[in-house]
Protein backbone atom coordinates (compact mmCIF):
# COMPACT_ATOMS: atom_id res chain seq x y z
CA UNK A 1 0.00 0.00 0.00
CA UNK A 2 2.89 2.09 0.20
CA UNK A 3 3.33 2.05 -3.85
CA UNK A 4 1.47 5.15 -5.40
CA UNK A 5 0.08 2.79 -7.77
CA UNK A 6 -1.72 1.35 -4.92
CA UNK A 7 -4.31 3.91 -4.09
CA UNK A 8 -5.47 3.82 -7.58
CA UNK A 9 -6.96 0.29 -7.13
CA UNK A 10 -10.35 1.66 -5.68
CA UNK A 11 -11.30 3.70 -8.87
CA UNK A 12 -10.36 0.79 -11.18
CA UNK A 13 -12.71 -1.71 -8.97
CA UNK A 14 -15.31 1.16 -9.57
CA UNK A 15 -15.03 1.66 -13.60
CA UNK A 16 -15.07 -2.42 -13.81
CA UNK A 17 -18.34 -2.62 -11.56
CA UNK A 18 -20.17 0.97 -12.57
CA UNK A 19 -18.47 1.52 -16.27
CA UNK A 20 -17.16 -1.21 -17.98
CA UNK A 21 -19.36 -4.14 -16.75
CA UNK A 22 -22.56 -2.15 -17.84
CA UNK A 23 -21.46 -1.19 -21.33
CA UNK A 24 -20.31 -4.71 -21.26
CA UNK A 25 -23.79 -5.74 -20.77
CA UNK A 26 -25.65 -3.33 -22.66
CA UNK A 27 -23.08 -4.93 -25.58
CA UNK A 28 -24.37 -8.62 -24.87
CA UNK A 29 -28.18 -7.72 -24.62
CA UNK A 30 -27.94 -5.89 -27.20
CA UNK A 31 -27.20 -8.56 -29.72
CA UNK A 32 -29.08 -11.14 -28.03
CA UNK A 33 -32.96 -11.90 -28.33
CA UNK A 34 -35.15 -12.80 -25.16
CA UNK A 35 -33.89 -16.23 -25.85
CA UNK A 36 -30.71 -15.72 -25.46
CA UNK A 37 -29.74 -15.83 -28.96
CA UNK A 38 -27.23 -13.85 -31.16
CA UNK A 39 -28.75 -11.51 -33.39
CA UNK A 40 -29.92 -7.89 -35.59
CA UNK A 41 -32.77 -8.15 -35.21
CA UNK A 42 -32.84 -5.62 -32.34
CA UNK A 43 -31.25 -2.95 -34.54
CA UNK A 44 -33.56 -4.30 -37.32
CA UNK A 45 -36.44 -3.08 -35.89
CA UNK A 46 -35.35 0.20 -34.95
CA UNK A 47 -34.28 0.72 -38.31
CA UNK A 48 -37.15 -0.28 -39.62
CA UNK A 49 -40.03 1.53 -37.10
CA UNK A 50 -41.43 4.61 -38.03
CA UNK A 51 -42.29 5.56 -34.39
CA UNK A 52 -39.08 4.91 -33.28
CA UNK A 53 -37.23 6.79 -36.03
CA UNK A 54 -39.68 9.26 -35.38
CA UNK A 55 -38.93 9.73 -31.76
CA UNK A 56 -35.05 10.16 -32.48
CA UNK A 57 -35.61 12.56 -35.38
CA UNK A 58 -37.56 15.10 -32.69
CA UNK A 59 -35.52 14.27 -30.39
CA UNK A 60 -32.43 15.60 -32.50
CA UNK A 61 -34.48 18.43 -32.97
CA UNK A 62 -35.14 19.69 -29.64
CA UNK A 63 -31.37 19.06 -29.07
CA UNK A 64 -30.53 21.41 -32.06
CA UNK A 65 -32.85 23.65 -30.96
CA UNK A 66 -31.98 23.83 -27.25
CA UNK A 67 -28.03 23.80 -28.24
CA UNK A 68 -28.94 26.83 -30.70
CA UNK A 69 -30.93 28.92 -28.01
CA UNK A 70 -27.88 28.02 -25.36
CA UNK A 71 -25.19 29.08 -27.30
CA UNK A 72 -26.56 32.64 -27.92
CA UNK A 73 -27.95 33.14 -24.22
CA UNK A 74 -24.74 31.72 -22.81
CA UNK A 75 -21.92 33.22 -25.24
CA UNK A 76 -23.27 36.42 -24.52
CA UNK A 77 -23.43 35.52 -20.82
CA UNK A 78 -19.53 33.88 -20.75
CA UNK A 79 -18.36 37.02 -22.28
CA UNK A 80 -19.58 39.18 -19.70
CA UNK A 81 -18.39 36.81 -17.16
CA UNK A 82 -14.91 36.77 -18.70
CA UNK A 83 -14.79 40.45 -19.09
CA UNK A 84 -13.22 42.57 -16.41
CA UNK A 85 -14.63 45.92 -17.01
CA UNK A 86 -18.15 44.45 -16.89
CA UNK A 87 -17.80 41.95 -14.47
CA UNK A 88 -15.82 42.57 -11.45
CA UNK A 89 -17.63 40.66 -8.86
CA UNK A 90 -17.40 36.67 -8.21
CA UNK A 91 -20.70 37.08 -7.14
CA UNK A 92 -21.82 36.99 -10.70
CA UNK A 93 -20.22 33.63 -11.33
CA UNK A 94 -21.29 32.19 -8.08
CA UNK A 95 -25.38 33.55 -9.15
CA UNK A 96 -24.61 31.25 -12.42
CA UNK A 97 -23.89 28.49 -10.38
CA UNK A 98 -26.11 28.31 -8.02
CA UNK A 99 -28.99 26.47 -9.95
CA UNK A 100 -26.48 23.49 -10.34
CA UNK A 101 -27.12 22.70 -6.73
CA UNK A 102 -30.44 22.26 -6.82
CA UNK A 103 -31.36 18.63 -8.34
CA UNK A 104 -32.12 18.54 -11.64
CA UNK A 105 -35.24 17.04 -11.17
CA UNK A 106 -36.54 19.47 -8.34
CA UNK A 107 -35.50 22.10 -11.13
CA UNK A 108 -37.90 20.17 -13.62
CA UNK A 109 -40.80 20.02 -11.27
CA UNK A 110 -40.60 23.85 -10.34
CA UNK A 111 -40.41 24.80 -12.91
CA UNK A 112 -43.22 22.77 -14.57
CA UNK A 113 -45.47 23.94 -11.55
CA UNK A 114 -44.78 28.01 -12.48
CA UNK A 115 -46.15 27.25 -16.15
CA UNK A 116 -49.25 25.74 -14.46
CA UNK A 117 -49.64 28.52 -11.90
CA UNK A 118 -49.67 31.45 -15.08
CA UNK A 119 -51.78 29.34 -16.88
CA UNK A 120 -49.47 28.00 -19.95
CA UNK A 121 -50.43 24.89 -21.63
CA UNK A 122 -47.36 22.26 -21.81
CA UNK A 123 -45.74 21.82 -24.65
CA UNK A 124 -42.76 22.24 -26.52
CA UNK A 125 -42.39 25.48 -25.86
CA UNK A 126 -42.34 24.97 -22.63
CA UNK A 127 -40.13 21.42 -22.75
CA UNK A 128 -37.79 24.07 -24.57
CA UNK A 129 -37.77 26.37 -21.81
CA UNK A 130 -36.97 24.07 -19.19
CA UNK A 131 -34.05 22.60 -21.58
CA UNK A 132 -32.98 25.88 -21.99
CA UNK A 133 -32.84 26.40 -18.09
CA UNK A 134 -31.32 23.18 -17.05
CA UNK A 135 -28.73 22.93 -19.21
CA UNK A 136 -27.40 26.38 -19.74
CA UNK A 137 -25.10 26.58 -17.32
CA UNK A 138 -23.33 23.84 -19.09
CA UNK A 139 -22.53 26.14 -21.74
CA UNK A 140 -21.81 28.96 -20.12
CA UNK A 141 -18.95 27.94 -17.67
CA UNK A 142 -16.72 25.64 -20.81
CA UNK A 143 -17.24 29.07 -22.66
CA UNK A 144 -16.25 31.56 -19.96
CA UNK A 145 -13.27 29.50 -18.86
CA UNK A 146 -11.66 29.40 -22.20
CA UNK A 147 -12.23 33.74 -22.47
CA UNK A 148 -11.10 33.75 -18.48
CA UNK A 149 -7.84 31.87 -19.34
CA UNK A 150 -7.33 33.75 -23.14
CA UNK A 151 -3.69 35.32 -23.03
CA UNK A 152 -4.92 39.18 -23.58
CA UNK A 153 -2.46 40.18 -25.70
CA UNK A 154 -3.79 38.54 -28.47
CA UNK A 155 -6.44 40.92 -28.24
CA UNK A 156 -4.04 44.46 -27.64
CA UNK A 157 -1.94 42.76 -30.45
CA UNK A 158 -5.20 43.24 -33.19
CA UNK A 159 -6.48 46.42 -31.41
CA UNK A 160 -2.66 47.43 -32.19
CA UNK A 161 -2.90 47.01 -35.73
CA UNK A 162 -6.02 48.85 -36.11
CA UNK A 163 -8.58 46.15 -35.48
CA UNK A 164 -12.24 47.20 -34.32
CA UNK A 165 -13.53 46.22 -31.60
CA UNK A 166 -16.13 43.96 -33.27
CA UNK A 167 -12.80 42.86 -35.56
CA UNK A 168 -11.37 41.98 -32.09
CA UNK A 169 -14.26 39.78 -30.73
CA UNK A 170 -15.07 38.34 -34.10
CA UNK A 171 -11.74 37.12 -35.83
CA UNK A 172 -9.72 36.60 -32.43
CA UNK A 173 -11.56 35.63 -29.46
CA UNK A 174 -14.39 34.19 -31.31
CA UNK A 175 -12.30 31.43 -32.49
CA UNK A 176 -10.17 30.86 -29.80
CA UNK A 177 -13.06 30.49 -27.70
CA UNK A 178 -14.56 27.77 -30.10
CA UNK A 179 -12.63 24.79 -28.07
CA UNK A 180 -15.21 25.91 -25.46
CA UNK A 181 -18.05 26.15 -27.29
CA UNK A 182 -17.49 22.96 -28.84
CA UNK A 183 -17.14 21.28 -25.12
CA UNK A 184 -20.51 23.30 -24.37
CA UNK A 185 -22.33 21.88 -27.19
CA UNK A 186 -21.46 18.32 -26.42
CA UNK A 187 -22.40 19.09 -22.88
CA UNK A 188 -26.03 20.26 -23.82
CA UNK A 189 -26.76 18.44 -26.50
CA UNK A 190 -25.87 14.98 -26.01
CA UNK A 191 -27.63 15.00 -22.68
CA UNK A 192 -30.95 16.90 -24.14
CA UNK A 193 -31.36 14.23 -27.13
CA UNK A 194 -31.08 11.20 -24.27
CA UNK A 195 -33.37 12.47 -21.53
CA UNK A 196 -36.52 12.02 -20.62
CA UNK A 197 -37.99 13.18 -16.84
CA UNK A 198 -38.12 16.77 -18.14
CA UNK A 199 -39.98 15.69 -21.35
CA UNK A 200 -42.18 13.63 -19.28
CA UNK A 201 -42.79 16.55 -16.62
CA UNK A 202 -42.41 19.71 -19.10
CA UNK A 203 -45.01 18.07 -21.52
CA UNK A 204 -47.57 15.73 -19.59
CA UNK A 205 -45.38 12.84 -21.46
CA UNK A 206 -47.40 14.25 -25.06
CA UNK A 207 -43.71 15.05 -26.57
CA UNK A 208 -41.23 11.46 -26.21
CA UNK A 209 -37.84 12.06 -26.94
CA UNK A 210 -34.82 9.17 -27.76
CA UNK A 211 -34.39 8.69 -23.34
CA UNK A 212 -38.10 8.12 -23.16
CA UNK A 213 -38.16 5.05 -25.27
CA UNK A 214 -35.54 3.71 -23.77
CA UNK A 215 -36.80 3.77 -20.56
CA UNK A 216 -40.10 2.42 -21.85
CA UNK A 217 -38.46 -0.73 -23.19
CA UNK A 218 -36.26 -1.32 -19.84
CA UNK A 219 -39.31 -0.84 -17.48
CA UNK A 220 -41.45 -3.56 -20.00
CA UNK A 221 -38.64 -6.18 -19.49
CA UNK A 222 -37.91 -5.39 -23.25
CA UNK A 223 -34.39 -5.29 -22.10
CA UNK A 224 -32.53 -6.57 -25.74
CA UNK A 225 -34.15 -3.79 -27.76
CA UNK A 226 -34.20 -1.34 -24.73
CA UNK A 227 -30.25 -1.92 -25.01
CA UNK A 228 -29.46 -2.09 -29.05
CA UNK A 229 -31.29 1.88 -28.40
CA UNK A 230 -28.77 2.31 -25.71
CA UNK A 231 -26.05 1.33 -27.77
CA UNK A 232 -26.79 3.01 -31.29
CA UNK A 233 -26.96 6.33 -28.27
CA UNK A 234 -23.71 5.52 -26.74
CA UNK A 235 -21.79 5.48 -30.49
CA UNK A 236 -23.60 8.35 -31.24
CA UNK A 237 -22.07 9.58 -28.07
CA UNK A 238 -18.94 8.04 -28.65
CA UNK A 239 -18.61 9.81 -32.20
CA UNK A 240 -19.03 12.99 -31.05
CA UNK A 241 -16.74 12.89 -28.85
CA UNK A 242 -14.24 11.61 -30.99
CA UNK A 243 -15.38 15.10 -33.41
CA UNK A 244 -14.66 16.80 -30.62
CA UNK A 245 -11.19 15.97 -29.85
CA UNK A 246 -9.84 16.06 -33.07
CA UNK A 247 -11.31 19.92 -33.00
CA UNK A 248 -9.69 20.28 -30.34
CA UNK A 249 -6.18 19.48 -31.79
CA UNK A 250 -6.95 21.74 -34.69
CA UNK A 251 -7.79 24.15 -32.61
CA UNK A 252 -4.65 24.12 -30.71
CA UNK A 253 -2.09 23.63 -34.24
CA UNK A 254 -4.18 27.09 -34.96
CA UNK A 255 -3.49 28.91 -32.20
Amino acid sequence: MNKRSSWALPYAIFLVLFVALPLILIMVYAFQDSSGSFTFANFTKFFTDADAIGTFALSLEVAIENTAICILLGYPAAWILANRKLNRSAVTIVLFIMPMWINALMRTLATAELFHMVGIQLGKGTLLVGMVYDYLPFMIYPIYNILNKMDKSYAEAAADLGATPWQVFWKVQVPLSMPGVVSGIMMVFMPTVSTFAISEFLTNNKIKLFGTIIQENINSSMWNYGAALSLIMLVIIGITTLLQDNNKENSGVIV
